[in-house]
């Protein structure tokens, strides 16, 4: 069998009965276009989550746009978002006029550092976007005081970790993207929760954020054809959510066949001294939307090409940091120190997780891997 990055194949054909009858359904009923299944995986959503309000949109670059325009920002604001992430995160706020402010990554778990944070504050800092990576939480209580403290809106980027839970100093637990102002995520087809399109939430607590987002998602509109404020066009087709339905009912199970294949690797993987498995962070859960090893003394790339050679895929996820990246070098305000999002990705290598993959296949790329740095 074929080892690849995310089997989207082998998970629908268990589940194919239900996928092709919601797709049936949907096209027999021709409500394409919001309607009931997109209201009833948004309740189910809300209800999986322990959140009060979620509302459905075209993709998750969407929603952290959305959630930005709700928040009322004015062009020249700062938001605070780590070096180390996908490019969404700021582009969002390059369109939006707004000016992305990059602080630095914590070594061990790649998300947002805390210091770093603290230390690029400035009167003109009106929100955070903490992106929880590759599948666990950033210091959310941390960064909850310093919101409360500054008055400024935290806006999750979820999109990795969707299922996962962060753990309060006090016991409490949450669902990632519902603890701060707003929580933004993905169903891109390879996320842990995927769709076979494009397709993204937000999640809020506030009915006044909520009616806001909702009128914003809608062209600015609440009653038909009277815009109040200026919106964007973003909706999740009906098609995507009866995809989604079936999906959740089984995302637990889905992020435990994760964490099952990470744990096998941990155990494998961990004596290999130039390798650093992923690390577990005691206050978040994690759901390894990717399985994120780094390999030290700069062999990362022949281990990516040695894999390669056996027919065992990997990704470099991110190769540049956003300060590497030409289309912000001329809008970006960096504030701190970037030395781990300068050295980390010149490390990490990411190997394949997703639900149907099973211990054979994890076998021959262990052993690949114990071959590689043993020949």
């Amino acid at each position: 069998m074929k080892i690849q990055m995310v089997d989207l194949k082998g998970q629908y054909e268990k589940i194919k009965y239900e996928i092709d009858n919601a797709i049936l359904n949907c096209i027999n009923t021709s409500q394409f276009i919001k309607g009931p299944v997109v209201a009833e995986f948004q309740e189910e959503l809300e209800r999986y989550l322990g959140v009060k309000y979620v509302i459905t949109c075209g993709n998750g670059t969407d929603a952290l746009q959305i959630a930005l325009m709700a928040l009322d920002l004015q062009p020249g604001d700062e938001v605070i978002i780590p070096a180390f992430t996908y490019a969404a995160t700021a582009e969002v706020i390059g369109l939006l006029r707004l000016t992305p402010v990059l602080v630095d990554i914590n070594k061990d778990s790649f998300n947002i550092d805390i210091k770093s944070v603290e230390n690029a504050i400035t009167p003109k800092t009106k929100a955070i976007i903490p992106v929880h990576l590759f599948g666990q939480g950033a210091d959310m209580e941390s960064l909850l005081k310093i919101a409360e403290e500054k008055n400024i809106f935290i806006v999750e980027d979820a999109a990795q970790a969707i299922g996962a839970s962060y753990i309060f100093s006090n016991g409490d637990r949450k669902r990632l993207g519902t603890i701060g102002a707003i929580g933004c995520t993905s169903f891109f087809p390879s996320k842990n929760l995927g769709c076979y399109g494009d397709g993204g939430a937000l999640m809020t607590n506030d009915p006044l954020l909520a009616e806001k987002i909702r009128s914003i998602a809608n062209h600015g509109q609440q009653i038909q054809y009277i815009h109040d404020i200026i919106g964007v066009n973003s909706r999740l087709d009906a098609i995507q959510a009866g995809i989604l339905l079936p999906k959740l009912a089984r995302l637990d199970e889905y992020n435990k066949a994760r964490i099952v294949a990470a744990d096998y690797y941990d155990e494998n993987l961990k004596a290999i001294e130039d390798i650093i498995v992923p690390f577990r962070l005691e206050n978040s859960t994690h759901v390894f939307h990717q399985y994120t090893i780094k390999v030290k003394n700069g062999s990362r790339d022949k281990l990516k090409d040695f894999l390669k050679s056996k027919g065992i895929p990997s990704m470099i996820y991110y190769p540049k940091p956003l300060h590497h990246q030409s289309a912000y070098m001329n809008i970006i305000n960096i504030k701190s120190e970037l030395e781990y999002s300068e050295n980390i990705p010149k490390e990490v290598l990411s190997l394949p997780i997703h639900t149907e993959l099973d211990s054979i296949q994890q076998d021959f790329i262990i052993n690949a891997i114990k071959e590689f740095f043993h020949k």
